[in-house]
């Protein structure tokens, strides 16, 4: 099933009808559904489809050849041979003139790591056969550090040859809802707290016995393809996955300031920081500084993939128990109990996805947002707010509650107590979010207040449902 990359694919469709030559750049994280993509632009059109390996360039012009026979002679078994890769460039040139193709290289990185001209002699076709041709051409990898200092910076051979690029993010919260409409609000978010919007996660959790046996057998069975993810994908990335792991360990076991993780795993600042630095390319790893305080160096670094963050936070220490294959006890008591504890931190991502994304009516479009946290300069004690945006002398002060509850009033005293330390601030609104709800004197609040806002899942998942 195809979901979640309507807008892309019909961008692409777009460039495609213009009949003109065409080089875009496709990249993002792994298992975030470039191929898919790909696959489904393709579906009704003339293609060359080559998908790079990880070996020699003579492998891969092998691998090449055989794509482009395979087009031209789709009922012969015969593979010419080509000595060089301007001998094949050549004659998907020759087709190109004669017809409108798509040539796609999937994972580039690898073709040009194999072959370190590659690029160039990519750049010499584009210039001066390709492009007077209406050739279609994508080059997709997942590298995402390559693809935008190899391929799109400004040393790069093939840098000004692109007409688009596409960088692919993983989903939203609503668009990770459209893979099971049939689900509740509640299960969707949870899905999303699971998979981070990744396509090939939602899809490898089998949801059709509902979401308690989905997370059992995807994650609890030893056998099962996400038990194994996450050190696959480091193995699969990364020289060192011992380290990285360790890293990442004490992160989902509350380490977020620099000197602490690296105490945690016993390295320097200095190294730790490369680390970490590496995750964030990774996407498995982000970092974070208050807003609204001017104050850029107190970083807080989280797990930002949420297939890590939530793998990291409950299987390895059950791991004896699943590998007893206790996995319906260790979900019942070590789990399910503890879920919206999980869910707090990824409820408020998908509140600040709303605030940015999907929201209608804001009182102002924010110019920063994001968390803060700091000191009282009354109680000098610290303190935490989910959500501010701000633009000016305007701020919107927001409190996610993921809880099986409504929210009350204390909740929302609490905020404007909170928000009361931001003196620099003229108008201020206020916005509560909430799993399950508002107390009748919250609601009776926001009827009298016309700067209270109360957002519920059916407001987060109206464009949705």
């Amino acid at each position: 099933m195809f979901y979640g990359r309507e807008s892309e694919l019909q961008k692409l469709e777009k460039l495609y009808t213009t009949n003109d030559f065409q080089c875009v750049i496709l990249y993002g994280r792994r298992r975030v559904g470039k191929t898919t993509l790909i696959g489904e632009f393709c579906k009704d059109k003339k293609v060359i489809f080559f998908s790079a390996l990880e070996t020699t360039g003579a492998a891969n012009l092998k691998v090449l050849s055989k794509a482009v026979n395979s087009y031209l002679y789709p009922d012969s078994k015969a593979n010419m041979a080509y000595g060089e890769f301007e001998d094949v460039f050549t004659k998907i040139y020759e087709t190109a003139q004669k017809e409108h193709i798509v040539f796609v290289i999937d994972e580039y990185p690898y073709l040009a790591s194999s072959d370190k001209s590659i690029s160039s002699e990519l750049q010499h076709f584009i210039d001066h056969m390709f492009s007077r041709t209406n050739i279609f051409i994508i080059l997709c990898g997942s590298s995402m550090s390559f693809m935008e200092n190899q391929v799109l910076g400004y040393k790069s051979p093939l840098y000004g040859r692109r007409t688009a690029q596409f960088k692919l993010e993983p989903l939203t919260y609503l668009k990770t809802a459209e893979a099971h409409r049939e689900l509740s609000k509640a299960d969707n978010a949870l899905i999303y707290g699971i998979t981070g919007g990744i396509p090939h996660y939602i899809n490898k959790l089998n949801v059709s016995n509902g979401l308690d046996e989905a997370i059992i057998e995807g994650f609890l069975d030893k056998t099962s393809y996400l038990f194994e993810e996450p050190n696959n994908l480091l193995k699969q990335e990364l020289r060192e996955p011992s380290v990285y792991n360790a890293i990442i360990a004490a992160i989902a076991d509350g380490a977020s300031k620099l000197n602490v993780i690296a105490t945690k795993v016993r390295l320097e600042s200095g190294p730790c920081s490369k680390y970490l630095s590496v995750l964030i390319s990774l996407g498995i790893i982000g970092k974070k500084t208050p807003v609204a305080c001017g104050i850029k160096n107190k970083v807080l670094y989280f797990i930002k993939d949420n297939l890590f963050n939530f793998w990291f936070r409950f299987v390895p220490e059950n791991i004896s128990a699943i590998v007893a294959d206790k996995t319906a006890t260790v979900y019942q008591r070590e789990i399910k109990p503890y879920l919206n504890s999980y869910m707090g931190k990824i409820f408020e991502n998908i509140c600040l996805q709303y605030l940015v994304n999907f929201a209608e009516n804001l009182p102002f479009i924010p110019r920063e947002i994001g968390s803060w946290w700091g000191g009282n300069p009354e109680t000098k004690q610290p303190e935490e707010i989910d959500i501010i945006a701000i633009n000016g002398k305007d701020a919107i002060f927001c409190e996610c509650k993921w809880e099986n509850k409504p929210v009350e009033l204390g909740v929302l005293d609490n905020l404007k107590r909170k928000a009361d330390i931001f003196k620099q601030f003229s108008r201020k609104y206020y916005y509560l979010f909430s799993k399950s709800g508002f107390s009748s004197g919250v609601a009776d609040a926001a009827n009298k207040d016309n700067f209270l806002r109360l957002i519920d899942l059916d407001a987060l998942y109206k464009s949705a449902f």
